[in-house]
């Protein structure tokens, strides 16, 4: 007989659908908010700016965050930010264009405020050895809303225009703020403790025990991702000869194995502990994209990359849940929001310094040494990973 899933529980399937529900919102907001800036101004720059304002609050905000995610009652927390979320939209109704980049840092950083509540908060809601399974379904979720909200967002902003797009962002916020009311928790936080600034330190001194290794995976993970962002577009157009349309039907293929991934991690977890689900995972992306990169030797058939990016989701949402959950499963509680902000703000450092990386490096190495290298990085993540299990055992959980 088959052991019950994490859907089962009810506290985390409405954790599940509240972030299924936001994060469709999030995609139709992400595709068509910047189109929308291109058709009014014509400028790339402009439209480039956007996608940069997105990046800074949460890079800013992470000790906050943090601190927050581990000071307050996580639930209340991710209740009032998609409040907040919904109500700072508003302003986009108005058609002001100064507006678009103030609306989303704005939303950036209630993004930033969010998501380590929500991560720390998915342990307790489940049993530990369900915690991988409950990773990949959130994985599962992204991936989805990533198909749905993509599209949604194109026909929403052809046919309604901006209005449309933001009214639909407001009501995804409502309904998760809705879902999140009737979640209910154990969490018992009120808020008293250090100063800000030392209890993000104390968080900071987590990294120097069992999770010490994983700096230096999550960091390799991150930065071969930011090179594979930009060389991408490149390979593409370079060594398969292709155009926008290819470059859109490649990158948005990933998400059909993204969605085998999750389904298949409950699976995966129940033979492999997630250190070693991690480990695994990266070594499968690193064979596949160094598979990927050094197919057009042989061919440059559409048909090949879209059967190789395809697959290569697979372990890419298997890494993705794997990590979240060594860094859930080794942190106490007391502490988890501030380790899941801290290692968020890695990751999002070490994206922008794979796209430094890429702009500085190709001229001197080329593109085939870069993509090569990328695949590297995470061939040597993977190799490393197992390292966090080894001699040291999990902090617990959940709170009783």
């Amino acid at each position: 007989m088959s052991r019950p899933g994490p859907l089962r529980g009810p506290a985390f399937r409405r954790l599940w659908i509240a972030g299924f529900v936001s994060e469709i919102g999030d995609w139709v907001l992400l595709v068509a908010l910047p189109v929308h800036v291109y058709q009014r101004t014509g400028s790339t720059a402009a439209t480039a700016t956007t996608f940069v304002v997105a990046l800074l609050p949460s890079l800013a905000l992470s000790p906050v965050a943090g601190v927050l995610a581990d000071r307050f009652d996580r639930r209340k927390l991710m209740l009032v930010v998609s409040l907040a979320q919904a109500v700072t939209l508003l302003p986009l109704l108005t058609g002001d264009l100064v507006l678009v980049n103030v609306v989303t840092a704005v939303q950036a950083g209630l993004a930033a405020l969010f998501e380590p509540a929500k991560n720390a908060l998915l342990p307790t809601l489940v049993p530990r050895e369900q915690v991988p399974a409950a990773n990949g379904l959130v994985a599962l979720n992204a991936n989805l809303a990533r198909l749905v909200g993509a599209s949604l967002g194109g026909l929403l902003l052809g046919y309604t225009g901006l209005t449309g797009v933001v009214l639909a962002d407001v009501a995804s916020f409502l309904l998760a703020a809705a879902l999140l009311a009737t979640l209910r928790t154990s969490d018992q936080r009120r808020g008293a403790g250090a100063p800000a600034w030392r209890a993000w330190l104390d968080g900071l001194r987590e990294l120097r025990g069992p999770l010490r290794p994983m700096v230096a995976v999550v960091g390799l993970m991150a930065t071969g991702q930011g090179l594979f962002v930009v060389l991408f577009v490149v390979f593409v157009t370079e060594r398969l000869g292709g155009g926008a349309a290819e470059v859109g039907l490649l990158r948005g293929v990933q998400a059909v194995g993204g969605l085998l991934g999750g389904l298949l991690i409950g699976v995966l977890a129940r033979r492999l502990t997630p250190d070693r689900l991690l480990g695994a995972s990266l070594l499968g992306f690193a064979a596949i994209a160094a598979l990927g990169w050094n197919g057009p030797h042989l061919t440059t058939a559409l048909v090949f990359y879209l059967a190789v990016f395809a697959v290569v989701g697979v372990p890419g949402v298997v890494a993705g849940a794997g990590m979240m959950s060594v860094l859930q499963l080794h942190t106490s509680d007391d502490v988890r929001g501030r380790v899941m902000a801290t290692f968020g703000s890695l990751y999002d450092g070490g994206q922008a310094l794979g796209m430094v990386l890429a702009g500085a490096l190709m001229p001197v190495f080329g593109l085939s040494a870069l993509l090569n290298a990328q695949a590297a990085l995470y061939l040597a993540a993977g190799v490393l990973a197992p390292a966090v299990l080894r001699g040291r055992r999990a902090a617990p959980a959940a709170r009783p």
